[in-house]
């Protein structure tokens, strides 16, 4: 069975192989794609073949069809492009090719709009935090009085990013300048953003939150139809070198659950929580596979290996190990030369 991942972020590297490590028949073919020739995952792959540069959204699309077609792919797990692909999946599976898309194309649309998504959220049991959507800077403002009156501390991040690139936590006593020279990390003077706002005018759209200061959890899953199969929460520690623990908590296990059943989740999905005092809170769903997946597998349930045999044959018949709960892990570098 041929089974293609194109062009994604770098966990792909642990996902092809964790899947050639258990696929001991040699069952899956895998075929890896990317822009980049020095791609690391192409060092595990069966095959690897190089994207063209400047194509996109429809033109991308056209490309993967004939690329499916030409290589004869069986099973196709979008990276780049994957609310597109997704939407086209009738044109690929006309001709052949099984699109695994974590979620319908309007369900990736909503769950990469945080702004959107927060507000469709129904978890009682981790409710997401308070937040205002804003784009200009009365907007803030106005959000801002309304925040801090209930919160000691508050935050700002993109409505749509990933990897927490933009967020940072306001600090209404130093400025960005002081702020910078202690090495203060992911904080911006309050002063300071609202002149920088002023300045925009208008941007797009931008969240003023509560901010969290308890333990996170990265919860990696398996789902299938909106059914949860797998799910592996790892707590990260807030001492840098400590690694993560696998503490795959009931409340956890049930509100992804829950999520997975309201948003339609499949496939290898990662949801984030974090605590506020005693209470779990909702951070995000990513439907993708997580820079942590590795740490996840280690722990026992093969997560990429389930999702991609339960997708090409039902999960009746794919066993998922037990978890392997209290467990320390860590990943660790290793340097090596790129072809």
């Amino acid at each position: 069975m041929r089974v293609w991942f194109n062009r994604t972020f770098s966990s792909v590297y642990a996902a092809i192989s964790l899947i050639r490590e258990a696929d001991q028949d040699g069952r899956f073919y895998l075929i890896y794609s990317n822009a980049n020739p020095h791609a690391g995952a192409a060092r595990v792959a069966h095959a690897f073949h190089v994207e063209p540069t400047g194509l996109e959204a429809e033109a991308y699309l056209d490309w993967c069809l004939a690329f499916c077609r030409a290589q004869r792919i069986d099973i196709f797990i979008p990276g780049r492009e994957a609310t597109l692909i997704s939407a086209a999946q009738a044109r690929f599976a006309a001709q052949g090719t099984r699109v695994l898309s974590a979620a319908s194309a309007p369900m990736l649309d909503l769950l990469h709009d945080k702004a959107r998504f927060y507000a469709t959220v129904d978890l009682p049991p981790a409710p997401p935090p308070e937040c205002h959507p804003f784009t200009d800077i009365g907007q803030f403002d106005t959000a801002h009085a309304m925040l801090r009156a209930r919160h000691s501390k508050l935050c700002v991040k993109p409505a749509q990013s990933v990897f927490g690139l933009g967020f940072s936590i306001l600090d209404e006593e130093r400025s960005s300048a002081a702020l910078l020279l202690a090495g203060a990390q992911f904080r911006i003077g309050l002063e300071d953003l609202r002149r920088g706002l002023a300045e925009l005018g208008s941007f797009r759209t931008m969240l003023l939150m509560e901010y969290l200061d308890g333990k996170e959890y990265s919860v990696d899953c398996v789902g299938d139809q909106g059914r949860l199969v797998c799910a592996v929460a790892r707590r990260k520690s807030q001492l840098a070198g400590q690694g993560q623990v696998i503490d795959t908590r009931q409340d956890i296990v049930d509100a992804c659950a829950r999520l997975a059943g309201a948003y339609g989740l499949n496939g290898v999905f990662n949801v984030q929580f974090r605590e506020q005092g005693e209470s779990l809170r909702l951070l995000e769903i990513n439907p993708r596979m997580s820079g942590g997946l590795g740490m996840a597998c280690v722990a026992g349930p093969n997560l990429p290996y389930i999702a991609l045999c339960g997708f090409a044959d039902g999960y009746g018949a794919v066993p998922v190990p037990p978890v392997r709960n209290g467990i320390r892990v860590a990943e660790l570098n290793l340097a090596t030369e790129l072809h």
